[in-house]
């Protein structure tokens, strides 16, 4: 009696095994793909093994999160008998196939899981079929398609009193996964401070408790180390450097008024006063990134590079925004330099001005390449602008209808950006107009004749009869 059971036991075994072998066997699993890079072919290979007869393959892309199964193709061995898909690795009898799908040219849309299922025929009836599966996962990497350097908060500014932070923002577009962005001055990597948060517009300069390391021997050239130089030799013999400014009296010093004579034109300057609170010494950096996701998949990567702004030592200094990723064979970069504006070019149409006419004058360019973009400001020597304000700011200066009053008439250009400030003057000609006889325009620039000498003395004569 005792025996029963495992008499039982190994009847259900050996029935298990028979009704398997009915069924037949069925393994299927998908070769892993390493990330591949935008643009490249792709080959997705299906390996199965059985013992029965191929009813169908079916490969998906699966997206949405497994929601949604899209077919990309389809084997079906009851209207084909065409196996050129499917390759042996062994002899037929081994049943061992492998099934490919090829997709050209893959895009970073196309990342995501792909299945491939497979049917055979079971082996008691033609009427049930076997299916397995396997999956894999393929992961498109694109490359950056751009990368630019801007300053931020620009146009801005040259301040000789009071230190002010400057940041230079990296941009790079189009990449997956993100790429890694950071800094190089001169040629040299910047050792940053990570910054989660951006500073406060109205915070003063950025401090770190590292110790600083001196860019004299670097970046100061004999000039500015002669400036240097001179600036505390006017402190040591108790002068005055000239970017102190001035204290007030109420006794002017006859010494410094300046004499009511007429303006020359000067030679443009290029502003190089340092206040006493410019230091040379290495400044501290605080970089902070960003990413925004954009529709395609990629990433936008913002690095925001922020320190204490030096002009006597960051001007004309080389800053590179560099890009490692996993798709590009080399980094990534963009170049800028931070220049002070020197020499603008002014130009100024029409070139031979005549009363009435509209004169624009206009900033071209300057006599080298400036960063960041300089603001400009517009004034009128001894005098206000033709419309009554005191100064304009902008690019061109629009003098509409000119008079002839403002013949030799003399404007002020200043041009500035937080690496110093420059100025330039330019000189107005008024031809007179043939078409406006002489004497008859108003200061406005409109022509008046004997109907406004008649419109003046109406108004006159009613002044007189009311008061009488």
């Amino acid at each position: 009696m005792r025996a029963a059971p495992s008499l039982r036991g190994c009847v259900c075994l050996l029935l298990a095994a028979i009704l398997d072998r009915a069924r037949g066997y069925l393994t299927v699993n998908i070769e892993p793909l390493p990330p591949v890079v935008a643009g490249d072919a792709v080959t997705l290979k299906c390996n199965f093994k059985t013992d029965g007869r191929m009813r169908e393959i079916v490969w998906y892309r699966v997206t949405d999160g497994g929601t949604i199964k899209q077919k990309i193709f389809t084997f079906d061995a009851m209207f084909s008998t065409n196996f050129s898909h499917m390759e042996n690795y062994h002899k037929r009898e081994d049943l061992v196939y492998q099934s490919t799908v090829r997709l050209p040219e893959v895009r970073v849309s196309d990342s995501g899981p792909y299945e491939c299922h497979v049917g055979i025929y079971d082996r008691a009836t033609r009427e049930k079929v076997v299916l397995a599966s396997g999956d894999t996962f393929l992961s498109v990497m694109a490359p950056p398609t751009s990368i630019e350097v801007v300053a931020a908060d620009t146009p801005a500014p040259f301040s000789r009193y009071q230190a002010q932070n400057f940041t230079l923002v990296c941009i790079v577009s189009g990449g997956k996964p993100a790429p890694t962005v950071y800094f190089k001055r001169d040629g040299e990597p910047i050792d940053a401070v990570p910054l989660s948060e951006p500073p406060a517009a109205s915070s003063g300069p950025l401090q770190d408790s590292r110790p600083f390391r001196s860019l004299l021997h670097r970046d100061l050239d004999d000039t500015k180390m002669q400036k240097s130089l001179s600036l505390l030799d006017a402190e040591t013999w108790g002068g005055r450097p000239s970017t102190e400014r001035p204290s007030r009296s109420l006794t002017p010093d006859p010494s410094s008024i300046i004499q009511p004579t007429t303006e020359s034109i000067p030679e443009t300057v290029v502003s190089r006063e340092f206040p006493r609170w410019v230091h040379s010494s290495e400044p501290v950096y605080f970089l902070r990134h960003s990413h925004s996701p954009g529709s395609d998949g990629t990433v936008e990567v913002r690095a925001l590079l922020t320190w204490t702004l030096n002009p006597q030592i960051d001007n004309e200094a080389l800053f590179s925004c560099e890009v490692k990723h996993p798709a590009l064979s080399m980094p990534m970069k963009a170049e800028v330099t931070l220049v002070a504006p020197r020499g603008p070019k002014i130009m100024m149409t029409p070139s031979r001005a005549r009363v009435g006419d509209t004169v624009r004058i206009l900033v071209h360019g300057f006599q080298n390449e400036v960063f960041p973009e300089p603001m400009f400001t517009w004034t009128r020597v001894g005098s206000r602008l033709l419309d009554g304000s005191a100064e304009f700011d902008g690019k061109e200066l629009v003098l509409e209808r000119v008079p002839a009053e403002l013949n030799g008439s003399m404007y002020r250009c200043m041009a500035q950006n937080p690496l110093g400030s420059t100025d330039t003057h330019t000189r107005l000609i008024v031809f007179e107009n043939p078409n406006i006889p002489r004497g008859t325009e108003d200061s406005s620039g409109s022509a008046s004749g004997p109907a406004g000498i008649r419109l003046t003395l109406v108004l006159a004569l009613t002044v007189v009869l009311e008061l009488t």
